[in-house]
């Protein structure tokens, strides 16, 4: 299930043809600092891989951000199942091109995913799961209703990585 359009944005399932964009995203140190590790070609090619099985195994996955106006891909925004190092919840994340940053894309894109959560999918608890040093997206999750609730270190490509799990509740309880 993708959610509704928003008024600047439409969600699509990333097909082949977003390869191009998502090198674009995914290879830009700008954009990926959080994760201290640019993706190669063959990496990206393996994350569109996985965002596809995610469609069909949970129904849910990152999809394609568009911009209504110019057509543009701008960036990815879903819902994935993510493991903490105390459960496995249903996380919204995101990321745009860099070009795209400062528009307000991330929180439009946060909030149609929470309100796909609580709404048709009926889930009562979404997180975000944040790397401390990464405060432009701290702030995406507390305009979307989130707080932070617990920390815990995740570890990429060999570095150690603290992260917030950051959470909101359907109907604020």
């Amino acid at each position: 299930m993708i959610p509704s359009a928003t008024e600047r944005l439409i969600f699509r399932e990333l097909t082949i043809s977003d390869e191009r964009d998502l090198y674009e995203m995914l290879h830009d140190p700008r954009v990926m600092y959080a994760y201290e590790h640019t993706f190669t070609q063959e990496e990206v090619r393996t994350w569109l891989w996985r965002q596809q099985m995610r469609y069909l195994r949970d129904g849910i996955g990152l999809w394609a951000l568009v911009d209504r106006t110019s057509g543009e891909m701008v960036g990815q925004a879903g819902l994935t199942l993510q493991r903490t190092d105390r459960e496995e919840a249903a996380e919204i994340g995101y990321l745009l091109k860099y070009r795209h940053w400062h528009r307000g894309y991330a929180s439009e894109a946060a909030s149609a995913c929470r309100d796909l959560a609580f709404g048709p999918l009926g889930l009562r608890r979404v997180i975000s799961v944040i790397r401390s040093n990464n405060h432009p997206s701290q702030r995406v999750a507390l305009r979307t209703g989130m707080s932070p609730e617990y920390r815990f270190t995740k570890y990429y490509y060999g570095v150690k990585m603290p992260h917030t799990v950051y959470a909101a509740y359907r109907n604020g309880a």
